[in-house]
């Protein structure tokens, strides 16, 4: 892990005028929680992020500071890495454990390891997803969200989005772990839905971990712990 220095980018008067920094987002955080946080620590006004993750999910999370805002769009167009532990046998209407149950626990039966391994090549390369009524997609100008907690559900239309692989970790009825590489603007979440259906099953991302944004990994992040004592510490560091 780097010295968050090295992040940073120094005017010639020695005043630190933008930082790029991967963060470790927790789980049951937003990734606006994360930013509105690090916009109180660091008092820098301008904050924003490189891709939201789910408040359900952790990971990889590349914050902009400063003048280091505009460089962010060319963070959210790379390829993304993620592990997700999908639960098979019942699905929820945020496709997520944070909704509610809307196809029973157990439904279905199980599928066995020969099936799985058929089945996950044909959701590789590129796929056709339809965007999740909880999502911050616009449609008509209004946040799909936004719709769905007041209970509306509106056609979508379906956008591709780009596989490039899917690697089976782990699977042990009702739980499947698997490790996915794919392109900007994927909806794990969808893909762990889509994959249920196909089994006859249902299911739902159950746990979700952002590895790696480009070569941005895990290795390379901070805390949010960490990133306000290094903070502090440059600071007290500084005249």
């Amino acid at each position: 892990m780097k010295e968050l220095i090295s992040f940073c980018e120094i005017s010639d008067s020695g005043e630190i005028t933008g930082i790029t920094v991967p963060l470790f987002k927790p789980a049951d955080w937003t990734s606006f929680d994360v930013v509105n946080k690090c916009r109180r620590i660091t008092g820098f006004r301008k904050v924003g992020h490189a891709g939201t993750l789910d408040p359900f999910a952790e990971g990889v999370l590349i914050l902009g500071f400063g003048t280091h805002t505009k460089r962010l769009d060319r963070y959210k167009m790379l390829d993304k890495t993620y592990r997700v532990d999908i639960r098979l046998g019942a699905e929820t209407d945020t496709q997520d454990p944070t909704g509610r149950i809307i196809a029973g626990k157990g439904q279905g039966t199980p599928p066995d390891l020969q099936t799985i391994n058929d089945l996950l090549p044909r959701f590789t390369g590129t796929i056709e997803q339809i965007p999740p009524m909880y999502s911050a997609k616009k449609v008509r100008g209004k946040r799909l969200y936004t719709l769905a907690r007041k209970g509306e559900i509106i056609e979508r239309e379906a956008v591709s989005v780009r596989i490039e692989s899917i690697t089976l970790l782990e699977y042990a009825w009702p739980l499947l772990r698997c490790r996915i590489r794919c392109g900007s603007g994927t909806y794990i979440r969808t893909l762990a839905a889509d994959i249920g259906k196909a089994l006859n099953c249902g299911a739902y991302a159950d746990k979700l971990l952002r590895e790696r944004i480009g070569d941005w990994g895990l290795e390379e992040c901070l805390t949010l712990d960490e990133f306000t004592e290094a903070w502090k510490s440059i600071r007290e560091s500084r005249p």
